[in-house]
C-alpha cells in the first residue's frame, strides 16, 4: 500500500492507496484512523483502486486546533478536495461510525460525484437525528455522546495508555472473532498518541452538536443536515447498509423510514457482530461489497 498526502481544503490529508480499477473511498470512524480498513483494502485492492484516508485530525493528517474546524462543511469540503485530487468522477463510498454520518452528508451534497454508497451501522442521518431527538432507546444508547462533547473528556479516554479503548475497541472485537495482532494494535496505539488526535476525534461531536437531549434544554439531535432542502436529503443513487446487529451504541431503529429518503439501497444484517463489523468480519464485508457493486454496476 502506498501513502500519499494531498493538500485539501487548508488541511494537509495523508491518505492510503493501493490498486487499480474502479475507484472505492473508505471513511473511517471514531477513534480509528485509515487502517481500520486495512484487511479490506488489501483484498478489495486485487481488482479496485481503493484509498482510505486520514480524516481531518487524525493520525497524521493536519489538526486544527479550532473546535469549529470541524464543523460538517469543512469535513464534506476535505472529501470533496481528495476526490477532486485523485482525479476521479465517481466514487464508490464506503463508511463507518463517524466515517458514515461524514459519507451521508457528503452523498446529500455532492450526489454527482458518488456512484454507489455503502454504510455500516449508520442510517440517513435525517433519521439518525431524529432518534436522538425522539427515540428514547437510542437517546439511552447515545449518553456517551454528551460525555465525549464534556470539556476535558480526551483525558479520560487517553487515561491509564488509552484503557478505555482497549477494552471498548480491541477485547470487543477481538471477542467477536476479529483478527487483530499486537502489530495491529500497536498501529492504532501510535495513530491515538499523535498530540492532539484524541481531542480532535471528540471535536467531530461538538461541532456537530450531537447527541440525546442535554436536560438543559438542548432537544437532541445536530446539525448534520442544516441547510439543506428536502429534495436534498433525496439519495438517488444505489445504497448498501451493513448492520451488526449487536452494535450498543447505533440501533436499528433508525432504519425506520428508510424507504422515505433511499428509493434503492440493500440491507445485509450480522446477528453475531457488533460496532466492529469491518474488523469481525472482512472477508464477508469484502463479499457483500463485491456483491453490490456487481449487482449495481
Amino acid at each position: 500500500m502506498k501513502h500519499e498526502y494531498a493538500d485539501v481544503n487548508g488541511i494537509r490529508m495523508h491518505y492510503v492507496t493501493a490498486g487499480e480499477g474502479e475507484p472505492v473511498l473508505f471513511l473511517h470512524g471514531f477513534p480509528e484512523y485509515w487502517g481500520v480498513w486495512k484487511r479490506v483494502m488489501a483484498d478489495l485492492a486485487k481488482d479496485c483502486r481503493v484509498i482510505a484516508p486520514d480524516l481531518r485530525g487524525y493520525n497524521r493528517t493536519s489538526r486544527p486546533e479550532d473546535v469549529e474546524a470541524y464543523g460538517i462543511q469543512h469535513l464534506v469540503a476535505d472529501v470533496r478536495g481528495l476526490v477532486d485530487h485523485l482525479g476521479v468522477k465517481q466514487v464508490t463510498l464506503v463508511c463507518q461510525d463517524w466515517g458514515a454520518l461524514l459519507g451521508w452528508s457528503y452523498l446529500l451534497r455532492h450526489p454527482d460525484t458518488v456512484k454507489r454508497f455503502a454504510a455500516i451501522n449508520i442510517t440517513h442521518p435525517a433519521l439518525f437525528l431524529r432518534d436522538l431527538r425522539e427515540n428514547p432507546r437510542q437517546q439511552e444508547a447515545s449518553q456517551y455522546m454528551l460525555a465525549f462533547r464534556a470539556p476535558g473528556s480526551e483525558a479520560t479516554l487517553m487515561a491509564n495508555d488509552f484503557a478505555f479503548g482497549r477494552q471498548a475497541l480491541f477485547a470487543d472485537v477481538r471477542s467477536r472473532g476479529a483478527d487483530l495482532s499486537e502489530g495491529d494494535i500497536n498501529d492504532w496505539l501510535e495513530a491515538w498518541r499523535q498530540p492532539g488526535a484524541m481531542k480532535a476525534g471528540l471535536d467531530y461531536y461538538r461541532a456537530a452538536r450531537l447527541g440525546p437531549p442535554d436536560g438543559q434544554g438542548n432537544p437532541g439531535g445536530g446539525n448534520l443536515v442544516d441547510g439543506l432542502s428536502p429534495e436534498q436529503l433525496q439519495v438517488k443513487v444505489p445504497v448498501l447498509i451493513l448492520w451488526g446487529e449487536q452494535d450498543p451504541y447505533l440501533l436499528q431503529d433508525g432504519l425506520v423510514g428508510l424507504e422515505q429518503y433511499v428509493k434503492d439501497f440493500t440491507l445485509r444484517k450480522f446477528p453475531e457482530c457488533g460496532h466492529g463489523l469491518t474488523l469481525e468480519r472482512p472477508k464477508e464485508v469484502v463479499r457483500a461489497l463485491r456483491d453490490f457493486m456487481a449487482a449495481k454496476g
